[in-house]
């Protein structure tokens, strides 16, 4: 579907509604999420994140209202893996295979030949683990095989879920500079994280809910707010009528003035004009963490699980969403007998077709 030329990948949310019982996880959730821009996806735990990603991939039957993927449903798209990758869990894969025979198995699936299970190994920088098994695996690079198989498909939507959990410093940096690549080449891409000063310094648009409704949406730039000043100076009065007189916004706030402009330079010469000391002069500039408090710690958007009564004695409540993925047959619950090493150090990683 992406080679056709009206293809653009923008992800639209409408009414989106998800409930569990008398619990609803997701209400009446709107937003977008443009091609060739990094989007946040932020809330805090138990906010609907995780659920509204699991419908936008069909994973999850909507209550109410449309995901969609440049107009269609997932299950509308046909080879979705070629249009949508996704990676919702480090987890997602056979402890007991190598990491590039789970490549290799997803591959298959779409249709992809398995020089493209190398060369993505190489992209995210785990090469030389391709032929051990994933089981063994830091998170960090169960992190990067699960990215590698979101990108089998070379697909232009790719949707993560906290992609930076487990990675040090570097691998983060990393992170950063590759996702600002793909979105450099028009792809969509849509990431939920709760690492907020990372996600300050790697997406471009942001969408913040809390209790399953949205709170907040826009750029980093817009949901910031305006640039300020804060200047502490001997005669406040003075200063904020010459600094009106610039056609500078001035607010008191505590002991100094709060002015709209992003250049003390300007706030500095006034003052020098007017013949004013100054005693103190910085930028102040809303960061997202602080930002983020404050939309979902708000009376009305504060996190309701966190006021949800005791389950009774014995019991979980019964009307919780269930566990992500898949209703687990218990007989797969047996701790399987893990696979003996091998005697010598020859390549046992075996055929994966």
């Amino acid at each position: 579907m992406h080679g056709r030329p009206e293809f653009t990948g923008r992800i639209e949310v409408r009414g989106l509604t998800k409930r569990f019982g008398s619990l609803t996880a997701v209400d009446h959730l709107d937003f977008d999420v443009e091609p060739g821009r990094v989007t946040g996806f932020l809330g805090p735990n138990g906010s609907g994140k995780t659920t509204t990603l699991r419908m936008l991939l069909g994973l999850v039957r909507a209550t109410a209202g449309t995901a969609t993927i440049d107009g269609h449903r997932y299950a509308e798209i046909a080879n979705p893996l070629t249009v949508v990758g996704s990676a919702l869990e480090a987890t997602n894969f056979h402890p007991g295979r190598t990491g590039r025979n789970h490549l290799r198995v997803q591959a298959a699936v779409a249709g992809v030949p398995d020089s493209r299970v190398d060369e993505l190994l190489e992209l995210v920088g785990i090469p030389a683990a391709a032929r051990k098994r994933a089981g063994g695996y830091s998170m960090g690079m169960r992190q990067r095989l699960g990215l590698a198989g979101a990108l089998l498909g070379d697909p232009r939507v790719i949707i993560l879920d906290e992609p930076a959990n487990g990675l040090d410093p570097e691998g983060i940096r990393w992170l950063r500079g590759f996702l600002r690549q793909l979105a450099d080449e028009g792809r969509t891409l849509l990431i939920s994280s709760h690492m907020l000063s990372e996600v300050e310094q790697t997406v471009d648009d942001v969408v913040i809910i809390a209790n399953g409704q949205r709170v907040a949406q826009g750029t980093v730039a817009e949901l910031r707010g305006e640039p300020t000043a804060y200047v502490r100076t001997s005669d406040p009065d003075r200063l904020s009528e010459a600094l009106r007189g610039r056609g500078l916004s001035v607010t008191p706030s505590g002991r100094g003035l709060r002015v709209t402009t992003e250049d003390l330079a300007v706030v500095g010469d006034v003052a020098h004009a007017s013949d004013v000391a100054i005693h103190e002069l910085r930028s102040e500039q809303t960061h997202l963490e602080e930002l983020f408090f404050n939309l979902t710690e708000d009376e009305a958007h504060r996190n309701r699980l966190l006021g949800l009564d005791a389950p009774a004695a014995g019991g979980v409540p019964g009307d919780l969403p269930p566990p992500s993925g898949p209703p687990i047959d218990p007989a797969l619950l047996v701790e399987p007998t893990p696979p003996a090493a091998p005697a010598d150090h020859t390549d046992h990683e075996g055929d994966a077709r």
